[in-house]
């Protein structure tokens, strides 16, 4: 479960917050997807929500975990894939993986488990024993997913996790997806693909201009047929309000 509660953040020389009094309850066993304009306090969020950027006022809370007030903690029950692919380029992908699973303080024997299970999964068995700066934008890409569910996090967050992609990884993607959720873990997906977003996630909420402007289930939205979730996120965003 993850909690905001009246969380804000400025960044300096702006003229107004990037995310202005945010409070949102994303639940276990659900996906939730957060959807909003370039620009919108998306990325912030999920900044503050890993811990990467401190709120200026507010709190969060990582399955009832205060994370300004024991960090470390929260930060363990986290996995995050995050939209720029940032990995340690002259490591080899096992090597990689190893170093995360250490961090975490994964077992080396459920370690290796888990990095065989997502790495077949994945089709990236043969790559691991590569330098990492061999890799294509695709596979890194397969490797942060495998890297952050290698400690079985309780909430899984992921930004714009589809991006280089081949069609069977998104495929297999999605299904891990809903696997988390159906064991009641948490998992809060940011996509611009607002189609996928409407097929995979049980919940959506829609950011602008830094406050949170929209939030609801996908049962609903389709329970107008006349409204799509694309349609919806347009008007809501087409005028600012």
């Amino acid at each position: 479960m993850i909690r905001l509660y009246n969380v804000s953040k400025t960044y300096a020389k702006a003229s107004q917050k990037a995310v202005d009094g945010l409070t949102l309850e994303i639940k276990d066993g659900e996906i939730f997807g957060f959807l909003g304009p370039n620009g919108a306090g998306k990325s912030t969020t999920i900044k503050m929500i890993t811990g990467i950027l401190t709120p200026d006022s507010g709190t969060i809370e990582i399955n009832g975990v205060n994370l300004a007030e024991n960090p470390i903690a929260a930060k363990s029950l986290v996995g995050f894939v995050p939209d720029n692919h940032e990995v340690y380029e002259t490591l080899k992908g096992v090597e990689y993986l190893n170093f995360i699973g250490a961090m975490y303080g994964v077992p080396s024997a459920a370690l290796k488990e888990k990095i065989d299970e997502y790495a077949s999964l994945f089709e990236m068995k043969n790559a691991l024993s590569d330098m990492i700066g061999s890799y294509s934008h695709g596979m890194k890409q397969k490797l942060s997913v495998i890297a952050a569910l290698v400690h079985e996090p309780k909430v899984w967050i992921l930004d714009e996790p589809l991006t280089g992609l081949d069609p069977q990884s998104a495929f297999q993607l999605k299904r891990l997806m809903r696997a988390q959720a159906d064991k009641g873990n948490t998992v809060f997906f940011s996509s611009h693909v607002i189609d996928v977003v409407e097929k995979v996630c049980d919940r959506i909420g829609i950011i602008n201009h830094g406050k949170l402007v929209a939030v609801d289930t996908l049962d609903n939205i389709r329970a107008d047929g006349k409204v799509s979730l694309e349609s919806l996120f347009l008007t809501i965003t087409a005028d600012g309000e």
